[in-house]
């Protein structure tokens, strides 16, 4: 991911996915169905992270 979204907590978004893949592989045994639910959400706010536009680089002198 390329974009860097700082949530109010101080987390990134990027660590939210993260988190969200981890539960999921933990549950894939006793809990397939939310495992998958999880994986979905987590895959969904990667893809919106990657189509957020790209950061400007201000240069200063």
């Amino acid at each position: 991911m390329a974009t860097l979204l700082k949530l109010p907590t101080g987390t990134d978004a990027a660590e939210l996915v993260e988190a969200l893949h981890v539960a999921a592989d933990a549950r894939d045994d006793t809990a397939p169905e939310l495992a998958t639910r999880w994986r979905t959400l987590a895959n969904d706010i990667g893809d919106a992270l990657d189509a957020l536009p790209k950061p400007r680089q201000e240069h200063t002198q």
